[in-house]
Formats: structure tokens, sequence, C-alpha cells
């Protein structure tokens, strides 16, 4: 049941996951796009409880990730170069929402949290779901937040790496809730 004490948070939807033909880190096959419509009903149902996180490139990569932006050297921008934009319909719906911009794939921690005033429930969607969507589930869980997935409002690197990360977050019930955009809109219907 959606409660007035669970979040929305939007993990990623941005211009550099969205469009593959110039982006080698877009969902394939324009699966981005693919979760708009649950995305929208799930952002305009929890009203003003909804924050958006976005991925930026580390300023100046430390550590492993220098090694790991090496093969992706194109991503390696400023944080307000227009690839790590938020795409329109989600920069619309953001619009006087928190947006909480970390250069690592989990957005889970200190500045999520007061983002959310402190919940300890969240729904999420996003992308991918393979790594930052993955990641905040996972760190959240630890953290002994609840967690629901929204799947169908959510994209992965592949349909395939979609459905293994999926599978692999199903393996930590009751901590985190498989589940889809229906089943949360009639959760927050029958509140």
């Amino acid at each position: 049941m959606i409660n007035d004490d669970e979040w929305l948070v939007v993990i990623d939807r941005q211009e550099v996951f969205a469009h593959n033909e110039w982006s080698r880190w877009a969902c394939s096959d324009g699966t981005y796009y693919q979760t708009n419509k649950n995305y929208i009903r799930l952002a305009k149902a929890y009203g003003d409880r909804v924050a958006y996180t976005r991925y930026i490139a580390p300023q100046p990569p430390k550590g492993v990730w220098v090694e790991y932006m090496n093969e992706w050297p194109e991503f390696q921008v400023p944080s307000d170069d227009p690839m790590y934009d938020l795409t329109p319909e989600t920069a619309e719906l953001a619009k006087g929402h928190p947006i909480v911009s970390l250069s690592t794939f989990g957005k889970w921690g200190p500045e999520l949290q007061a983002a959310i005033k402190g919940s300890q429930k969240i729904a999420l969607c996003g992308v991918a779901t393979d790594a930052c969507v993955l990641q905040t589930a996972l760190a959240a869980a630890d953290q002994g937040i609840a967690v629901r997935l929204a799947a169908d409002a959510c994209a992965g690197s592949t349909p395939e790496n979609h459905k293994l990360a999926i599978d692999t977050m199903a393996l930590f019930t009751p901590l985190i809730t498989i589940t889809d955009t229906g089943l949360l809109l009639r959760d927050l219907q029958t509140d």
C-alpha cells in the first residue's frame, strides 16, 4: 500500500541513457521510451513525494573510476553538459521536485535521504535497471528502507540485463518487492 510516507525515486531519466543514435550508454532498442507512460503515471500519482536523480561523470575520476572512464571518454564531460540533462518529459514533471546529482551508480546516501525527508519507504523506477537502479535498491534495502520496484517503469542496458537485474533484486524479497505500475497505482487508490 502507498502510504503518505512512501516516496517515488526516479533514477537517471537522462538524455545520455535515452538516445541510441549518439550514446553508447543508451538503453538498447529504444526501451527507454517504452517506460515513459508508466513513469508519467507514477510521477503524477505520487504528487509532491517524488525525487529525481542524475548520474554525472566524476570530476576528476579517482581510483578505478579512472580506468572505467578511460573506456568511455565521450562521457567525461562537466555535469552541466546537455547529455546529462533530464529528458524533456522527465524535466517537465521534475519541476519543483528535489534532484540529486551524483557521480556514482548507486544513488542511495545522505543526499537522497534528505531529498525524501527521511522516508523509510520508496518506490523506484528509471534506468538502467542493471546499474543505477540495482545499486540504489540494494543500498537502500541494506539501510532498512522498504523498496518497491516498478519493473515496467524501468529499462536496462539490454532487455536481457533488465531481466537479470530484476531477478537479482527479487532474491532480496521482502527487502525489495518487485511490482508494476498498475499495482502501485491500485495501492494508491485504496489508501
